[in-house]
């Protein structure tokens, strides 16, 4: 949503760079570039005029003329305003010291109310509550049967005693909905209201007494990030009228210019508490200022991304795959496939990558990226037997072509995966001997190795190099294997080892491993 704006800004920071000193022509040139940058963004003017002149008034101070770097304090000085008017604090959920906690959802109909109330539900469930979607929109056609069917999607309870389409009475449904939560044990209770195309007199009334019947421990206000300076008056009509106590911005993954989001806050005095980012039941998250600013400035998101990495890969699975890559066990189609699961559980790709800093440079490359890859590596792997999955070298011109046919790729395909695999699977067996010797080959100065390679390691390596490659001819070939195993046996006599693999040291601690980062030269191609 903020491309544009993030691109303005980016734009104009790089005029500045290279300068020892800025002047106040210099100033002034940037200050009223981030002024039309937000005008542009569709940020109202009373916001765009209060940010405008804090970062003029900071940028011709003394932390700007006396920094080592003016075109950094100026960043940085646009960071810290645009953090002041997204809310300055993450704000969090008030719960009821006597369960349970009533939110109540208000908004214009077409925000997305609904759903928002699947995602609350969802998200309020996965941080240990037990909560209860209440159908109150009782106007608007089938809205009973679309709570009814996100919150199964979601896993939680839809109280909807009235089938709606313009039957029923709201606020005894809402009366109802909190004492059936009390007795059956319900500690958060969510409140779907009724919205309408236009702020109108019923619409607040019906909302007004909803309220009254409840009184709600938070009533959040849906507002659409899309509607662009509409967003500002609509937001002070339902202070005015119902009042609210915090925002949840929907619609964040679309087109627009996002100058909603950079308003209400400063606006209405309300913050931002939750974000609604996708279509998706888990494209919804705290609304952070601090991080939304990086985002803005193209200067990433890695907490977030840390913490959906978090809740994406499974701690027993990674330890198991940890101590297997310790007990130098190959890495397999299998374990790259489970891996793979675990990235997708992430979300979006785009997205992810989008958080990284800088990525806005390269947001042409992003937006051409075919996430449908990973359905297609997918089928490829789940098209091989089990046994080709664990020994992918045993897969012949004939299984490529079998494989090919089973997943509806081409054998070149299939080839080119095959062949990025063993990069992979090449580089892990590196990582791994590091691990095990002390240090990467020909790395200076990392643990275990001085100046790089041992002189063992160095003639293994040479060796290696000057060996012929796999002979067509079947009896050549095993001829040239059992030379490998006695060459192995031999290495291993040498290095103490069994089998000629180094052993990992006795200190050696597997939860230090972080795996996922060997897939990326599987996934990024040659």
């Amino acid at each position: 949503m903020f491309a544009t704006l993030s691109d303005r800004l980016t734009a104009t920071f790089k005029s500045l760079r290279g300068k020892g000193r800025l002047s106040a022509e210099d100033v002034d040139a940037t200050v009223r570039e981030i002024r039309r940058a937000l005008l542009d963004a569709d940020v109202a003017l009373p916001v765009v005029r209060e940010f405008t002149a804090q970062v003029r008034e900071r940028a011709t101070g003394l932390e700007v003329s006396q920094a080592l770097n003016p075109a950094q304090q100026v960043v940085k000085i646009v960071n810290e305003e645009l953090v002041a008017i997204l809310g300055g604090e993450t704000r969090r959920l008030r719960f009821a010291k006597n369960p349970p906690t009533v939110i109540m959802l208000a908004g214009l109909q077409g925000a997305g109310k609904t759903t928002l109330a699947g995602k609350l539900g969802r998200y309020l469930k996965h941080n240990g509550h037990r909560p209860l979607l209440v159908a109150c929109d009782l106007q608007r056609p089938n809205a009973v049967n679309q709570l009814q069917i996100t919150g199964e999607r979601a896993g939680v309870d839809v109280f909807a005693p009235e089938p709606g389409n313009g039957v029923g009475d709201p606020v005894a449904v809402a009366r109802a909905g909190v004492e059936h939560a009390r007795h059956h044990h319900h500690d958060v209770v969510v409140v779907d209201t009724a919205g309408r195309t236009g702020v109108d007199a019923e619409m607040m009334q019906q909302a007004i007494d909803i309220r009254a019947a409840v009184t709600p421990d938070e009533v959040l206000f849906v507002l659409d990030a899309m509607i662009g300076q509409d967003a500002v008056a609509t937001a002070e009509a339902f202070r005015d009228g119902v009042g609210f106590d915090g925002v949840v911005l929907t619609k964040l993954d679309g087109d627009a210019r996002g100058g909603a989001a950079l308003s209400v806050r400063q606006v209405t005095g309300q913050p931002v508490v939750f974000a609604s980012t996708g279509e998706k039941l888990d494209d919804f998250e705290l609304f952070h200022p601090d991080r939304m600013a990086s985002r803005i400035l193209d200067m990433g998101d890695v907490l977030t991304l840390i913490e959906q990495a978090e809740k994406a890969f499974d701690a027993e699975q990674a330890q198991s795959m940890a101590a297997k890559f310790a007990a130098d066990e190959d890495f397999t189609l299998d374990d790259f496939l489970q891996q793979l699961n675990a990235v997708r559980n992430m979300g979006s790709i785009k997205k992810m990558l989008g958080m990284l800093p800088g990525m806005a440079q390269l947001r042409d490359q992003l937006d051409a990226f075919d996430e449908r890859e990973f359905d297609r590596i997918e089928a490829m792997v789940r098209s091989m037997t089990p046994l080709e999955r664990r020994q992918p070298r045993i897969i012949n011109g004939s299984r490529r072509a079998r494989i090919a046919a089973g997943c509806g790729a081409s054998t070149s395909a299939v080839n080119d995966m095959l062949e990025r695999f063993g990069q992979a699977q090449k580089m892990m067996r590196q990582m791994r001997k590091g691990l095990g010797g002390g240090g990467l080959p020909g790395i200076p100065g990392m643990p275990g190795v001085a100046g790089g390679a041992s002189k063992k390691q160095k003639a293994r390596a040479a060796a290696a190099k000057g060996r012929k490659g796999k002979s067509g001819n079947p009896a050549k070939r095993a001829e040239q294997e059992r030379a490998a195993a006695s060459r192995a046996i031999t290495a291993g006599e040498d290095s103490g080892s069994a089998f000629g693999a180094p052993q990992p040291p006795a200190e050696f601690d597997p939860s230090q491993l972080n795996l996922p980062k060997g897939f990326d030269k599987f996934l990024g191609g040659r």
